[in-house]
């Protein structure tokens, strides 16, 4: 086989075929390709004008998002409502529900009793913003802190309104966030992915999360995230199989290149390069991961830091650990997903737990990164799907109740990258039910994301099936007055 394709004149070098495409993974954006787009049938010049990535300056470089499966509740947060303490029991007016929509979970309630928060809540840092006690960590850097109380969704349950989040629709088949950058911006560092998704899952009920979250979508298929485990190997089915060196690797992979470039040549499916790519990618990150996911030599003032639990693998406090170093090595965005916060009753136990999970780690991360120098260019997001209700779901008491989805108010917050520091931004009603000042709609948070990025997000398109697609859908708007 190999004599015939040297007699055709393609027994090309591996690196100088994929130089030939232009398609090295990472090394450039999108928007500067300069060949034919394999993706859209445009001309690399035709994206260049369209995009030119980044469209302005951007104020982060790189995104790791926290994000909260199953929705915290933002009364046992960073949303404090000492009203609902008050009137512990009482039933929710009318004249604030509203007749809003509800779930079937509690629609069929004859009553809807307000609960207070069972934790204590005290005013922190040169903010004086409200946090509750379960997270004594994240109220130490209160100040680094971009809080927003006043998100809200349309998606009323979990699996619609985390793809939403994650991809601006409700519906799969559309690309995450992570896959939307790694289109536009490309990797920092050739050896890793742009984008990285790291699971953990915590005491309290669980939501799951599925594999759609971290698709590209109608992207090519290189943008889609990378997910590590917990296992010995970190990325499965990357080590070589035994008995098998590198140069073995090595040799099986230019004959195969040049195999796919008959193929290519052939048939002109993209797919091919990228499969292409993506053996390339598996080979490089061979040497890279092993590299990265070794925490052995980390200090003990960072094992002190992050907690104990950030030494094995899979827990919230490993991956925040392993976030920061895959992120200081360029990885674009880093998603981590923590289970558990679908606290439908006993709610005060389970937040217990998860708080447990994630303050000390998330604290932690911000603390490492800005000690490092790197929180500037890093936007940290932690939040989740949506929020949690006023009302009680189920039996209520003081020490034990549980709430119901909540979409039309809720929190998150940013830190790093561009965002002001040190603000509460938003406000809801004294029923923590309704927002009353500066709404934030999914979109328009993830259009204040992209802009951090340097990024346009009504011109980070993608042509597919006949019409133009973006993150944002037609929606969207940048929240300006959360940037730095």
């Amino acid at each position: 086989m190999e004599k015939e394709i040297v007699e055709q004149g393609l027994n090309h070098n591996r690196r100088k075929f994929l130089s030939r495409l232009s398609l090295g993974i990472g090394s450039v954006a999108l928007g500067s390709l300069m060949i034919p787009d394999l993706f859209s049938g445009k001309s690399g010049s035709e994206e260049a004008i369209m995009q030119a990535l980044p469209h302005f300056a951007p104020k982060a470089k790189r995104i790791i998002y926290l994000f909260q499966n199953g929705a915290p509740s933002q009364l046992e947060t960073f949303d404090y409502k000492p009203l609902l303490t008050k009137n512990f029991g009482q039933e929710l007016p009318e004249s604030i529900r509203m007749g809003q929509r509800l779930t079937g979970m509690t629609a069929g309630q004859s009553s809807f009793p307000l609960v207070g928060s069972y934790f204590e809540f005290n005013q922190y840092g040169q903010s004086r913003a409200w946090i509750s006690s379960l997270f004594p960590h994240l109220a130490s850097v209160v100040d680094d802190l971009c809080i927003v109380k006043s998100m809200h969704t349309e998606a009323i349950n979990h699996d619609p309104a985390l793809t939403f989040f994650q991809t601006g629709a409700q519906v799969g088949n559309r690309p995450s966030m992570g896959s939307w950058l790694s289109y536009g911006l490309g990797s920092e560092n050739e050896n890793l992915p742009a984008f990285c998704v790291l699971l953990s899952r915590g005491k309290g009920n669980g939501q799951g999360v599925y594999s759609k979250l971290w698709s590209s979508g109608f992207l090519d298929a290189r943008h889609q995230g990378v997910q590590f485990s917990n296992s010995e190997d970190p990325v499965l089915y990357l080590s070589d199989p035994d008995g098998m060196t590198r140069d073995q690797r090595r040799k099986m992979l230019d004959h195969l290149a040049a195999m796919n470039d008959l193929s290519y040549r052939e048939f002109n499916d993209p797919q091919i390069t990228t499969k292409v790519q993506q053996y390339e990618m598996a080979f490089r990150m061979q040497t890279a991961v092993p590299e990265i996911t070794d925490v052995s030599k980390e200090p003990d003032s960072i094992v002190k830091l992050y907690g104990p639990e950030c030494l094995v693998p899979g827990t919230y406090a490993a991956n925040c650990l392993l976030a920061r170093k895959l992120s200081e090595n360029g990885v674009r965005f880093v998603q981590l997903y923590h289970q558990g916060w679908d606290a439908h009753d006993n709610l005060p136990n389970q937040m217990i737990g998860q708080a447990k999970d994630v303050d000390q780690a998330s604290a932690a991360l911000i603390t490492d990164l800005k000690q490092r120098g790197l929180l500037d260019e890093t936007l940290v997001i932690w939040g989740g799907e949506f929020g949690r209700t006023n009302y009680c779901q189920g039996k209520i008491a003081p020490t034990n109740y549980g709430r119901d989805h909540h979409p039309r108010a809720f929190s998150i917050f940013m830190a790093g990258g561009g965002v002001k520091s040190g603000m509460v931004y938003g406000e809801t009603d004294d029923f923590g039910y309704n927002i009353t000042e500066n709404p934030v709609h999914v979109h328009d948070f993830q259009a204040t994301v992209l802009h951090l990025m340097g990024i346009d997000h009504e011109k980070l398109t993608y042509k597919h099936l006949g019409r133009r697609y973006r993150l944002t859908d037609v929606h969207g708007k940048v929240v300006k007055d959360l940037i730095a």
